[in-house]
């Protein structure tokens, strides 16, 4: 008897002509943000993130800097779509006292 090789529904999904294609791998989106050390920087960080539903899988925070009025905050999302992510990105500069975003994006595996 051969083995035969088994699939998961997860794996693939219907695409043209009925044929299956490999479902899109989840990205982990990665937030890196700069602002002023100030009490409501955090909280109005996470809202954009907690208005649509979603907890960052890591977080991490630090004051830094000259006299420590800085703030750098490191957060990674699992499962955001990259429109989203970049939509996020643009509102997270504006947010008062925020002055640096970088955004990076990598595979699960």
């Amino acid at each position: 008897m051969s083995a035969q090789p088994v699939h998961s529904t997860a794996d693939t999904y219907p695409g043209p002509a009925g044929r299956s294609t490999p479902a899109p791998r989840k990205a982990v989106h990665c937030f890196s943000i700069h602002a002023a050390a100030e009490p409501g920087v955090m909280p109005r960080v996470l809202e954009l993130f907690a208005k649509r539903n979603l907890v960052p899988s890591r977080w991490h925070s630090d004051v830094m800097g000259p006299s420590n009025r800085d703030l750098s905050i490191d957060l990674q999302v699992v499962g955001l779509d990259s429109l989203t992510a970049d939509y996020v990105a643009r509102c997270l500069r504006q947010v008062y006292g925020v002055e640096t975003v970088l955004t990076s994006e990598k595979p699960v595996f």
